[in-house]
Parts: structure tokens; sequence; C-alpha cells
């Protein structure tokens, strides 16, 4: 009997291998189309469009700044303005990566049981259309610094630490789409999941220095938990890049921790969200 000659054969792979990757680039296009759909439909039926960009993290630090540093009296290294903004850009970006990576399987599941293509295109897109997002509040914050910088001759001056912005970043998405990858998987089987999701990434922006220094607890038992916590070195370090030396805590071996971490949840998270595609459609 003559043996059919396929152009192309899609075999299920047993774990995350660099062939992933390769397939990942070779559909390159279509991540592009996910992440302008993302971007595109976010905002696609509001009046004021992508200055939405701008209003929330504006609105959600002016909110910080009455509830946080006047009426809970939490004083900042920094004017509490700068303060909020440089921790509301990264939180947002981790967040916003967490929570949209981890519903991957269930809001996707129409596409998925259609037509074949990477699945790891979805939560990377997610990924890339946030980070556009990060840069829009990050030059906010950018804007807001130079006002007090060049207008209020605030005594801020930026730190050799500015170069590891990239590192920060990176650890940011890795530590989003780990995770994300990680409870999206396990999703697919405990719907109960996706209930505290969003509830969890709410108790954890208390557990990281957004709304306080990391100076307010130290020396008190709480300080190992805040310092586990891998986002606590994204936060301290992005305030001593951009605002000095003296305005957060700074420790390399932190930041190795943090990266350590990250590089962990991705592979882990990698080799569930491999496993479970292969058999979402039958558990969805």
């Amino acid at each position: 009997m003559q043996q059919d000659n396929w152009s192309n054969v899609i075999k299920s792979k047993s774990t995350f291998s660099l062939s992933s990757i390769k397939e990942v680039w070779h559909y390159r296009d279509l991540l592009w189309m996910f992440v302008k759909r993302d971007i595109v439909t976010n905002y696609k039926q509001t009046v004021l469009g992508p200055l939405w960009f701008f209003i929330q993290p504006i609105l959600t630090m002016l909110m910080y700044v009455v509830i946080f540093n006047r009426v809970a009296n939490i004083q900042t290294p920094v004017s509490p303005v700068l303060f909020y903004l440089s921790g509301i850009a990264a939180w947002n970006y981790f967040s916003e990566c967490l929570n949209k990576t981890s519903s991957t399987f269930k809001d996707n599941a129409y596409i998925f049981g259609k037509v074949y293509f990477p699945r790891l295109i979805l939560p990377l897109s997610i990924i890339v259309s946030n980070l556009l997002k990060f840069a829009i509040q990050f030059s906010l914050f950018i804007v807001a610094l130079a006002y007090f910088v060049f207008i209020e001759k605030a005594p801020l001056q930026p730190s050799i630490y500015i170069l590891l912005v990239p590192v920060l970043i990176f650890i940011m998405a890795g530590l989003g789409l780990g995770l994300g990858m990680i409870i999206t998987s396990l999703t697919t089987k405990y719907r109960d999941l996706t209930f505290l999701v969003q509830f969890g990434v709410q108790l954890l922006m208390y557990a990281t220095p957004v709304i306080y220094p990391l100076s307010k607890v130290s020396g008190s038992r709480l300080e190992p938990f805040i310092l586990a916590n891998p986002m606590t070195t994204v936060m301290e370090t992005f305030r001593v890049a951009f605002l000095g030396v003296d305005k957060g805590v700074f420790n390399w071996m932190h930041i190795l921790y943090s990266i350590l971490i990250t590089l962990l949840l991705l592979l882990v998270g990698f080799y569930i969200f491999n496993k479970t595609e292969k058999t979402f459609t039958d558990t969805v």
C-alpha cells in the first residue's frame, strides 16, 4: 500500500522544547495579529478610546494620594504623585499580564477547537500588547518626573541602575506569563480558580511596595514575606533607578532572586501549558 506524502505533519510534543520557539517564530505574523486585536478591541466602542491609558493611572494615583497619603498618613520618600505613578505603571503591567494570561484557555476556547496554531502565541500576544500600555503609562510617569525636576526643582537624580529597566520589564513579563500559564492550565479542570485570580492579585498588591515604601516594614515580622515576593525588588529598583539611590532599597541578591524565580515559573508554566493544550478541548 502506497504511503501518503503529506506536506505538513502536526505532531503532539510531550514537553516544551526549542522547536516550540521555532514554531512560534514561524507564526510571528499571527502573533502580531493577536497583538493588534488585543489593542483595538479593548477600547473599540469607548468614547475616549486610547485616552483611557492615561486616565486610568491618573485616577488611580489620585485615589491613592487621598486614601493612603492623606487619610492613612503613609509617608513616601518623594512626592506621593511620583511614588504612586511609578508603582502603578509597574504593577499594572504585571497584573494585566497575569490576569489576562490566566484565562487564555477559557477566553479562546472557540478558536482552539477550530484551527491549529501554536497555543503559546496567545499568552505571548498578551504580554506584548500590554507592553504598549506599560510604555504609555511609563511615559506619563516620565512627564511627571520631568515636571518635578525642572519646574519644582525637586532633589531627584536618576541613578546608574536605570540600565536595569529592561531586566525589570523581563521580570514583570516573565512572572505574569509564567504564573498565568500555570493558572490557565489548572483552570481547565478546576474552574474555581478563575474566581480567586483577580482577588488574589489584589491581595498580592498589598504584599508589594506599591502603596508604601519597603522602609515602612523594615525590621518588622512582615519584611521576610514582603522580600520573598519577587515583585518587591522590581518596585524598589524601579524607584531607585529613576528617583535616586536614597528613594528605595536596592540589592543585587534581590535582583538575582527575582530573576531565578521568574525563570523557574517560566519553565514550569511552559511545561504545564504544553501538556494541557493537548487535552484542552476534551476537558473544557
